[in-house]
């Protein structure tokens, strides 16, 4: 008789541990379910990751193969292969201080001080003259035209101060 008690009181306490957890379980998937808003931002951070992978294999194919870097050849310029490949490259490091901003891995600060090591190359100044076009489509609301405005002040800080040893105190760095 005391055998078949334990057996009941095992299977009461088992049903209650299984309801407790399908509640939690329940409970939580109301909470960051698939509607939710966390989740949501976990979607557009996957997307985002998976957007930076694509847009660097695209670009380094079209930086391996002039007959490939020609299709995206939007500068508006008469560029040599050379030079357009070094645009693209330029492009790629521009897009990746940028993504990295982003995700959070650099403050504005920071992000700052990379434009401002990367400003020192005339590749890339001459770079970010060609693009000012295209940086003036972008919504004047995103986060790409904000640190597009701030790195386009800097670059005009370096090119009036172009004659100096001590570019890494050219620009003020904003404020967080």
């Amino acid at each position: 008789m005391t055998t078949q008690s334990q057996g009941i009181c095992r299977t009461v306490v088992a049903a209650a541990v299984g309801g407790l957890a399908g509640g939690t379980a329940t409970h939580l998937w109301h909470r960051f379910g698939p509607d939710t808003k966390w989740a949501s931002q976990e979607r557009r951070r996957l997307a985002r990751a998976h957007q930076q992978r694509m847009h660097w294999e695209l670009l380094s194919k079209a930086i391996d193969d002039p007959a490939l870097a020609v299709v995206i050849d939007n500068y508006g310029l008469d560029l040599t292969p050379q030079k357009r490949r070094q645009f693209m490259y330029a492009n790629l490091w521009y897009v990746n201080a940028f993504h990295n901003y982003e995700s959070g891995l650099h403050d504005q600060r920071e992000l700052f001080g990379i434009l401002r090591e990367l400003f020192q190359s005339p590749y890339m100044r001459e770079y970010w003259e060609a693009t000012r076009p295209h940086r003036a489509s972008l919504d004047p609301s995103s986060s790409e035209a904000e640190i597009g405005r701030m790195a386009e002040a800097l670059f005009h800080e370096i090119e009036a101060a172009a004659d100096t040893d001590e570019w890494w105190v050219v620009g003020e760095p904003p404020l967080d």
